[in-house]
């Protein structure tokens, strides 16, 4: 906002130096249509703590206009221009209206205790609390404090833009035979590197408990997926989890804490009369890259209720491409599942692949699109 001289003329607005408002000097009428609702890099919690404020809370604001907000808390405003509402000031008491909401900047000002800001500064204001604390008293279902399928969104987004930064995990993605630059992009993998994730989602305004109640961070605050390459999990179109896989030998694969979900980008293939089910993701990628489009992927051999479920939608033909390794706990799984599957009217195919060898491995060492058409064609019932 400029602080240079104003030009007095009747009926105009002169600037405030001592309030940063605009009075009207044909009316005196105060208002804060000249408020600078910028869009703030940071915004101040409780003590001074400088938080940055993100996309999430900005929609938050969005949908929760102030005026909604305090009319529901009983306040009782009359209209003082175009967008502008007046009434008493719920921060202290007086007897003279001198509280102004502005609903196109979606900001309020009192000219009587000087205080102003946004919904979630109102918040703080009128119930002493911080910046995330004021984040959970508005609604549970859409707040960045309670929302845990936001935060893995928001985590996954930050493992994707790590990715192309850690030559170690491109050259671990190409040793599994991935290297489709726009296919990886499709599939959102990411990479974490460790220690910054808490520091960015916390500057998002999740809460420490919520990134260790999802998962994210062990009780010491570091990335539990530390050194891995992330696959995000969907489930109607919303992550509910993250698969880290190692790209070395030091740290277990791992999935976080709650449910897998359903099969994985099952919304693409459910309509597909003949279905490729394979165990891992990274068979899933090298199909994908193959050109076999009708692929979905069980995270394991066991399938959950749902997975179950989502196969026998309808009639259609399933291709159960396991490992074939040498415990032989692969094969035995699909022969278990084509039973059942059979039972209740899905016609099982079990794909053989060579000896030792799963989806993966098969086109790292060699396999091709024509070969891999080869061993769908003499799948067995």
């Amino acid at each position: 906002m400029r602080m240079g001289k104003p030009h007095h003329r009747r009926g105009s607005l002169r600037f405030c130096k001592s309030s940063g408002l605009c009075v009207s000097k044909k009316n005196s009428f105060p208002t804060i249509l000249a408020w600078d609702r910028r869009r703030y890099p940071t915004t101040l919690g409780s003590g001074g703590e400088k938080i940055a404020v993100g996309e999430d809370v900005e929609r938050l604001k969005r949908r929760l206009p102030l005026l909604d907000y305090l009319l529901r808390h009983n306040w009782t405003g009359r209209p003082a221009g175009r967008f502008e509402f007046v009434g008493l000031c719920p921060l202290h008491e007086e007897t003279r209206p001198s509280f102004y909401v502005n609903t196109r900047k979606n900001v309020f000002y009192c000219h009587g205790c000087g205080q102003g800001g946004d919904l979630i500064r109102f918040i703080q204001l009128s119930r002493r609390l911080s910046f995330r604390q004021s984040l959970a008293c508005l609604d549970p279902q859409t707040t960045a404090e309670d929302n845990c399928s936001a935060v893995l969104d928001r985590a996954a987004v930050f493992y994707q833009q790590q990715l192309d930064h850690y030559p170690a995990a491109m050259s671990y993605l190409g040793q599994r035979g991935l290297h489709d630059a726009a296919l990886i992009r499709e599939l959102r993998l990411g990479y974490a590197p460790g220690g910054s994730l808490r520091r960015y989602l916390t500057a998002q305004g999740y809460s420490f408990e919520l990134l260790r109640r999802v998962g994210l961070i062990n009780a010491q605050g570091s990335d539990a997926l530390y050194q891995r390459i992330v696959f995000p999990l969907c489930q109607d179109e919303h992550i509910v989890n993250l698969y880290g896989r190692s790209i070395g030998a030091a740290f277990a694969h791992r999935f976080l804490s709650g449910s897998k979900g359903g099969l994985y980008a099952w919304e693409k293939v459910r309509r597909c009369p003949e279905v490729i089910l394979v165990e891992g993701l990274f068979d899933y990628a090298v199909l994908r890259q193959a050109d076999f489009s009708n692929v979905t992927c069980a995270l394991g051999t066991h399938l959950n209720a749902d997975q179950f479920q989502q196969l026998c939608e309808g009639p259609r033909t399933v291709y159960l491409t396991f490992d074939v390794d040498n415990n032989h706990s692969g094969q035995q799984a699909a022969e278990q599942l084509a039973h059942r599957l059979g039972a209740h009217g899905i016609s099982p195919r079990r794909v053989l692949l060579p000896e030792g060898h799963d989806p993966n491995s098969y086109f790292v060492q060699g396999g091709d699109a024509h070969g891999f058409a080869s061993l769908l064609e003499a799948a067995q019932p």
